[in-house]
């Protein structure tokens, strides 16, 4: 019992309201890349938003997600859907930087 009262002490915020900061700045950026999203053709479209979205990924599942931007790619091209064709394409670049800058 005492362990886990020591973990919430460790847990605090690093400055109060610090959370609903984080929260507001990640709602703020997801309404932006819903705008432009919205704004751009297709592809374009596609790429940036599964680049962008590619980078917050969890490095344990890189191959995975790795995985799927492949067979996106190979799916959207081979289908002629350039937005998940390109949205591969990114996916795909997003996991090699995420692989490449965070080590496990």
């Amino acid at each position: 019992m005492s362990e886990a009262k020591d973990l919430r002490k460790k847990r605090k915020e690093p400055f109060p309201g610090a959370y609903y900061l984080a929260g507001a700045i990640t709602i703020a950026l997801m309404l932006l890349f819903l705008a432009l999203g919205a704004s751009l053709p297709p592809g374009a479209a596609g790429f940036l938003v599964a680049f962008v979205l590619g980078l917050t990924v969890n490095p344990r599942y890189v191959p995975y997600f790795l995985a799927a931007g492949v067979f996106s790619a190979f799916m959207g091209f081979g289908g002629r859907e350039p937005q998940v064709a390109w949205g591969g394409v990114a996916l795909v670049l997003s996991q090699l930087l995420v692989r490449r800058f965070v080590r496990d």
